[in-house]
């Protein structure tokens, strides 16, 4: 045990049956909790019930789940940074992925397909960027409609457009995750492969930007 009162080889005392393990389990459970809660906190904005009762709810069903899961995968902990902050992780990712099924609970989520009409114009400030601007946004609707399958136009738009989390698609959808995510590096990449045809991008074969990262780079320039 460390001064904290932490095991020294946090992997060792979770993996080896014994008093030990108990201890580290029940240490750990704490952390998660702790985690759980503070980052619930952070977004009880977005709850339909905010009160410390129903934050409490969440952040331990958050702890529960994210404990399981950092149990499955102790064994592949390299020790690249301190095993608590490892562990941190996994609570703060499921707790704000609990928050976001709570905040979509009793929200319809619907899949609907690109209208066919031009998409709006985005103001700017100049008559030559407002073409520019005007003239891609054209592009990429195109785009979508030819180079996309139905189904890849639907997952993008509730995705990149109607911002509805991946977590919450994918429980609606019935699929999983990694499934959505696949599906929106297809549309990336058919639709920088459309643009680049058309002369809209330099370079086809240019790296698919992150899941993070805007789908378009800026062609011309704009602001």
């Amino acid at each position: 045990m460390t001064e904290r009162g932490e095991p020294a080889d946090w992997v060792e005392a979770l993996s080896t049956p014994g008093p030990g393990q108990v201890q580290a389990l029940h240490l750990l459970h704490q952390l998660m909790v702790r985690a759980a809660a503070h980052q619930v906190w952070r977004m009880r904005a977005v709850l339909p019930n905010s009160s410390p009762g129903a934050v409490e709810v969440i952040a331990n069903q958050a702890a529960d789940e994210a404990m399981t899961a950092l149990l499955a995968k102790v064994h592949t902990f390299e020790g690249r940074s301190r095993f608590t902050t490892w562990a941190y992780k996994f609570a703060i990712l499921q707790a704000a992925t609990d928050v976001r099924r709570v905040q979509w609970q009793h929200r319809e989520v619907e899949l609907h397909d690109l209208e066919l009409s031009d998409p709006p114009t985005v103001g700017h400030d100049s008559p030559e960027h407002q073409a520019e601007a005007s003239d891609l946004a054209r592009a990429v609707a195109r785009a979508m409609r030819t180079a996309l399958t139905p189904h890849q136009r639907r997952v993008a738009l509730a995705l990149l457009v109607d911002d509805i989390p991946i977590d919450v698609l994918a429980d609606r959808l019935g699929t999983s995750r990694g499934a959505l995510y696949k599906t929106v590096h297809d549309v990336r990449v058919r639709l920088r492969t459309e643009l680049a045809s058309r002369g809209y991008l330099l370079d086809a074969t240019a790296t698919v930007a992150p899941k993070d990262q805007p789908i378009l780079s800026n062609p011309a320039g704009t602001p």
